[in-house]
């Protein structure tokens, strides 16, 4: 039979010590916000040199010092970006892929046909998507693109969709835990409670994650009456000035 516990995220955070990169949408539980959060961890120095700029609607990643930049491909891009109605977050450049889909007229499955997971082996890292339908829809997706198998020959797609409840969000992040090399997250999003501010939140986020491997998070609580925004933004690490 199903189950349907809602998990409180701090406690699948803390004794995880690298989910990677995550997504969080969801609903306050006073039914008042539209609630997304993204975080992001690195094990490397290159994977570490980043945080997050918040530049009008779109949030994106930059490195904090950019003369210790090895490799930007997988590593710098915006992961939240809004068109018309729809609020785009994901955890690598296909946010630009779903972006220049949608003001087309296409789908978020459509853009997501065209791409596939990180060109990393072995761990391909999977891409992890998420779009919210600032509309009358009250309806949010998730994506996940991941290796079919160890060697990367093909690419599996799951895409799910869900009618915003009160209280409740969906978690979805590219590893299960830390390894060599990393497992891919399996299953469905987990269900996790969405308190009804966004400081709390952040915070929660923020105080759950590994403490050497967290490097920045991101929160938006959008009021579903009159459209107002609250942003919360950690960075672990300060821009260096070249």
């Amino acid at each position: 039979m199903a189950t349907y516990d809602v998990a409180q995220l701090p406690e699948l955070l803390k004794n995880n010590e690298y989910p990677g990169r995550g997504i969080v949408i969801g609903k306050s539980a006073d039914g008042q916000s539209i609630a997304i959060a993204y975080f992001i961890m690195g094990r490397s120095a290159n994977s570490r040199n980043r945080l997050f700029i918040e530049e009008g609607d779109t949030v994106t990643i930059y490195p904090a010092d950019a003369s210790k930049v090895e490799d930007p491909s997988l590593i710098i891009y915006s992961p939240i970006r809004k068109i018309g109605d729809n609020l785009i977050v994901t955890n690598g450049d296909q946010t630009d892929t779903i972006y220049d889909f949608l003001k087309e007229g296409n789908t978020f499955e459509e853009a997501l046909e065209t791409r596939e997971f990180e060109p990393d082996g072995p761990n391909w890292t999977p891409r992890i998507s998420g779009l919210v339908m600032l509309d009358d829809s009250d309806r949010y997706k998730m994506s996940i693109l991941k290796s079919q198998d160890a060697e990367g020959t093909d690419c599996a797609r799951y895409t799910y969709s869900y009618k915003l409840q009160n209280g409740l969000g969906h978690f979805i992040h590219t590893y299960k835990q830390n390894g060599n090399p990393i497992p891919t997250f399996e299953g469905e999003p987990e269900r996790v409670a969405i308190p009804n501010s966004a400081e709390e939140f952040a915070e929660a986020i923020w105080n759950s994650l590994n403490e050497d491997n967290k490097i920045s998070m991101y929160v938006r609580y959008i009021n579903v009456v009159d459209g107002s925004v609250t942003n919360r933004m950690i960075n672990k690490f300060t821009k260096v000035n070249a």
